[in-house]
């Protein structure tokens, strides 16, 4: 190719066959020598979790590399299920510009017959795309190994570091050291014969064109062509896989088997000249490839069909299947006694290989009682004997009592929903295995997977280095948040009051309690013994109503100081329920009773006759729905009474996966991370367990809801578990969360993807690693589904008897802290922290990053409304002609046919609306970062938004940031300024405020009433349409007289002071 390009550059006197010959020769050489240059370099590192395929439970795998028809492979690792290569396999580059457009294949075998012969166990195949050209870009990618076929069975993942070398690229350019070369010969032809003028003039004009911009083209033309041709014939299809840096390599254990991205990815990270298509920029919308979404392609029993399903995994079919050995330890009798005191201090050691279980020790007991199971990963047994021994425990030395012997081989499966395994008794042995007179321990000892009953509260062997007081927070658990009701509390008027002081006036207040919600009403008009409020307070309760209501009427003697006029306590169960939206409860007198009195209890209370009263109605608003959350993003719109709650749609189901490149969080304690995720919808929550100091955890738990609205939002948190260690006062880190919304989903897909695990902080925006979810929402009441589109969001009671804004706010808030002190109570405690991070306490602050934010929605809202001004603007200016023709026949038939105009719109919402089912989103929504304006935030914007309220910063600081939104405040009143002058200036036509604009008004209106009386309404519509679409050759550069005459109307900014 190199030849025939530069023999095209050749003068025709250099066009001999010896001269041919020669330049022929060397620029082949040259290609060559370009050519060898390029070398890619494959390091293959290690594998992890690889299918054992000799039929004795191992393999041997290699790993082989095939590019552009060259092939290599690293040594074979011998009984090896995890082997470690590092090896490196160097290939040559043709065509260091065509790298893009090649695939390096990676396979992976097992060396079975001394190398005679090979078993499949996986391979990857990676775009050249993702290859950066230095050694210091490239990073180490653990990529899932994927099938060869239909029928193949693959498992576990390979870690590659691949780059390209150019040895000289900056000094060496085949293209380049072609033109000089052929520019040399040129001139030294020019220079050693003397040609004709007209000849010279040629050349030069030849050569004034700078020759790579017309000849390369041509040469990268031809060469694309004939590699094409040549790819066409055998091409097949690829699984290609674009490799994205998250920049957190190294520092714990080699990660779990990934899972298999099949979204197309480029490599982002690296500096290269690597064009990005058009499709990554409509996928990513724009925001950085690591802060994305990622569709994945897990293992699971839901996707694999029958003949891939386990038979097994019909429950949790949503995560991939983790066997456990469980060992239950129920309880033993007549043990011997060991101590000289004839006593026993019995526990009980389960050991399998390196991994050691304790049961808690009891006193003096040779008939114990433990209940205890424990949870041993089938991945990671490095025994096939399961010891369980009995123990005495003491000061210096345990003692042993007797042990038990299991042969993992000879353990049982269990599957549920079979019942759960029935416990028996064995005789315990010494030492040497011989039964012993006395001694007997109740265990039962079985195969099972995640879904067994025994997995949330199980000991297990990923847990085995703490103590028995922070294990249970480690362990998954459902929890439920505490029923709210609205408690509205109408405070009327009050009766007989005695004041201290009967000679200065009365300025009464009421004040009402209840928990730690303080509110009070205004002063009394009336400053009397009988005043009177009118006036609602509402607040927070919570079942079982345990609580009390504390009212108290007092009297404002002076600035802070007040006194207590009287007194009244009453129980939040004593309180009706409301369900009718229509019919209020009656008032009710109450007796006021002095402070002392009115803690007393007993009989001392019947003692008094009189007393001053208030005038109260007190109800439970059980038909609202008590908001914790925001409405954007809520969860549960139920009422709380459960008779006015609807039917349930459909079921949600989600499966936590796994996560991936975690940032270490416990690195100034040589830790990694404890990882552990909160999933909230509706009054649901669950935890899953805490596996302890890893940056990949595995967690596959499948969780289930109820879905009684489409319309609601899942939450799913990532957590830093920080009190492993007895650690009461710390607070567990946020590591990061994902919201789905449920109507986004498609009915009974399997959504399987990979979202990034974002956490705004005071440094800036950071990603944390990824989550991997699986999910599924079904549908099982199709009717009741679309006719929830129709019916209002919230319970009738919001619209009927509307609860202000500013109240709302209030009483969100006061939920949110009522469910944090619920769960925090629970054991493991969801703790304070974890509740306000999920239900977003802090939603409503104000934020200069959020508005900016909210400021660019409204922006690409009203870019739609100016896209079609620009459009129609096209039409009246003839920029397309075709179309401004098409626009007038249309126009014509609508005026001719006004019948027809709503079917056509409606119509062409139906043919927009099909035609963009082509490009309906596939992912689900995620934490957008670019939306959120959370990538180029300003630090001072940050510090800001992570303040205390009230502020706790220095006076310079405030001042400074007053000032700042003092400014951005003075550019939102000058808009609202210009949007009030418009308004008024519609207002003023007809307000005679400028008598002679409205004289005008009002004459042309009389002129047009007598025109459209005379004339058709279809010549009236006809002639303004074709005056609107009129050629530019008619239109002029002025604004028109309607807009001038509009901009001279009167306002009343000119009245402002």
């Amino acid at each position: 190719m190199y030849v025939c390009f530069c023999f095209c550059l050749l003068p025709p006197k250099f066009t001999t066959p010896p001269t041919i010959f020669i330049h022929a020769l060397f620029l082949s050489l040259l290609y060559r020598l370009a050519s060898s240059m390029a070398k890619l370099v494959v390091e293959v590192l290690d594998s992890v979790d690889l299918l054992p395929k000799d039929g004795q439970g191992s393999s041997s795998p290699f790993v082989e590399v095939e590019f552009q028809g060259q092939r290599q492979r690293t040594a074979t690792k011998f009984k090896d299920l995890n082997p470690l290569w590092n090896e490196k396999l160097v290939f040559q580059v043709k065509n260091p510009r065509d790298l893009s457009d090649e695939t390096i294949e990676v396979s992976v075998y097992n060396d079975s017959k001394n190398g005679h012969h090979k078993n499949f166990l996986g391979r990857v195949r990676i775009s050249g795309m993702s290859v950066p050209f230095s050694e210091e870009e490239s990073v180490v990618q653990r990529y899932p190994l994927d099938k060869r076929g239909l029928f193949s069975r693959v498992k576990g993942d390979i870690a590659l570091r691949i780059h390209a070398v150019i040895l000289d690229s900056k000094s060496f350019d085949p293209e380049e050291e072609v033109l000089q070369h052929v520019n040399g010969v040129e001139n030294r032809h020019r220079h050693n014969n003397n040609t004709t003028h007209s000849y010279d003039k040629a050349t030069e004009s030849t050569t004034a064109v700078p020759s790579h911009e017309v000849n390369t083209k041509k040469f990268d033309a031809e060469y694309q062509y004939m590699e094409n041709q040549a790819k066409n014939k055998k091409k097949k299809e690829l699984r290609t896989f674009y490799s994205v840096g998250t920049g957190s390599h190294g520092g714990g254990p080699p990660p779990p088997p990934a899972e298999a991205f099949v979204e197309t990815r480029s490599d982002f990270n690296k500096a290269g000249s690597v064009p990005s298509a058009s499709v990554m920029q409509m996928q990513f919308s724009g925001q950085k490839p690591e802060f994305a979404v990622v569709e994945t392609k897990p293992p699971l029993a839901a996707r694999m069909g029958y003949w891939g399903r386990d038979k097994t995994a019909s429950t949790y079919d949503l995560v991939e299947q983790m066997h456990f050995l469980y060992v239950s330890v129920v309880k033993a009798r007549d043990l011997p006694t060991m101590d000289l005191t004839g006593s026993l201090d019995p526990y009980v050691e389960v050991k399998v290989g390196n991994y050691k279980g304790l049961t808690r020790h009891f006193e003096k007991n040779q008939n114990p009682v433990w209940k205890q199971v424990f949870a041993f990963s089938r991945e990671r047994l490095q025994s096939n004997l399961i010891e369980i021994t009995v123990k005495d425990k003491d000061l210096v030395k345990d003692d042993f009592v007797g042990k038990v012997l299991f042969d993992i081989v000879e353990i049982p499966q269990r599957v549920p929903p079979d019942s759960p395994l029935a416990p028996q008794w064995y005789r315990l042995a010494d030492k040497k295995g011989e039964k012993i007179n006395h001694g007997e321990i109740m265990l039962a000892v079985w195969m099972g997977t995640q879904a067994d009953e025994a997995f949330p509260d199980a000991w297990h062997s990923d847990a085995h280095s703490i103590n028995q007081q922070s294990l249970a927070s480690t362990r998954s658990k459902v929890y439920f948040s505490p029923k709210l009701y609205y408690l509205r509390v109408h405070v009327i008027a009050a009766q007989d009051l005695v004041p201290s002081d009967r000679s200065r006036p009365l300025e009464t207040y009421v004040k009402v309690q209840l928990g730690h919600q303080l509110r009070l009403t205004r002063p009394s008009p009336m400053r009397n013994i009988n005043p009177e409020w009118n006036e609602e307070l509402m607040f927070v309760a919570s079942e079982p109503f345990d609580e009390y209501i504390v009212i108290s009427v007092e009297e404002r003697i002076g600035p802070g100081k007040d006194e207590v006029m009287g007194k009244l306590v009453i129980p939040v169960r004593e309180v009706p329920q409301r369900f009718e939206t229509a019919k209020m409860l009656d008032p009710r007198w109450y007796a006021l009773l002095l402070p002392s009195v009115a803690e007393e209890t007993g009989e001392k209370k019947k003692e008094v006759k009189f007393a001053s009263r208030i005038l109260l109605r007190l109800c439970l608003d059980s038909g609202y729905h008590v908001l914790d959350e925001s409405t954007h993003f809520s969860s549960d719109l139920q009422p709380s009474s459960k008779h006015l709650r609807k039917h349930s749609i459909g079921i949600l189901e989600v499966g936590i996966l796994s996560a991936r490149n975690l940032q270490p969080m416990k690195s100034r304690e040589g830790k990694l991370t404890d990882a552990y995720c909160v999933a909230k919808y509706g009054n649901k929550w669950v935890r899953t367990r805490t596996l302890l100091d890893s940056l990949h955890p595995r967690w596959n738990e499948q969780y289930t809801w109820e879905v009684h609205d489409p319309c609601t939002v899942i939450t799913i948190g990532v957590f830093d578990n920080c009190h492993i260690n007895g650690k009461d006062d710390a607070r567990d880190q946020r590591i990061g969360k994902v919201r789905i919304r449920l109507s986004t989903l498609e009915t009974d897909r399997i959504y399987t993807h990979s979202y990034p695990l974002l956490v705004f902080s005071p440094s800036g925006l950071m990603k944390h690693g990824e989550l991997h979810l699986a999910i599924r929402f079904s549908c099982t009441a199709w009717v009741n589904m679309v006719t929830q589109y129709g019916k209002p969001l919230l319970p009738k009671m919001h619209y009927v008897q509307p609860i202000s804004v500013r109240h709302i706010d209030w009483l969100r808030h006061q939920a949110m802290q009522i469910v944090a002190v619920k769960l925090s109570r629970a054991e493991p405690p969801l703790r304070k922290e974890i509740v306000e991070y999920m239900l977003d306490v802090d939603y409503h602050m104000w934020s200069l990053r959020r508005s900016k934010a909210n400021f660019y929605r409204i922006m690409s809202l009203l870019s739609g409304i100016s896209y079609i001004y620009r459009w129609f603007d096209g039409i009246c200016y003839w920029k397309n002609p075709l179309t401004t023709i098409l626009v007038h026949i249309l126009f014509v038939i609508l005026v001719c046919y006004p019948e027809l105009i709503l079917s056509t719109i409606f119509l062409y919402l139906f043919v927009i609306g099909l035609w963009n089912y082509r490009f309906r989103p596939r992912l689900p929504p995620h934490m957008d970062a670019r939306l959120s304006q959370a990538e180029n935030a300003h630090p001072d914007e940050l510090f800001e938004e992570f303040d205390t309220f009230p502020t706790s910063q220095p006076t310079d600081l405030v001042r400074m940031r007053y000032d700042r939104l003092r400014s951005v405040a003075g550019r939102v009143q000058t808009v609202i300024g210009d949007l009030a002058t418009q308004g008024e200036r519609v207002l003023s036509i007809l307000s005679w405020r400028d008598p002679r604009a409205t004289a005008i008004v009002i004459v042309f209106a009389l002129i047009s009433a007598v025109f459209l009386y005379v004339t058709p309404f279809q010549v009236v519509a006809v002639l303004f349409g074709l005056y609107t679409l009129r050629h530019p050759r008619f239109r002029s550069k002025m604004p028109s007289v309607s807009v001038n005459f509009f901009k001279r109307l009167p306002a009343k900014s000119d009245s402002l002071l």
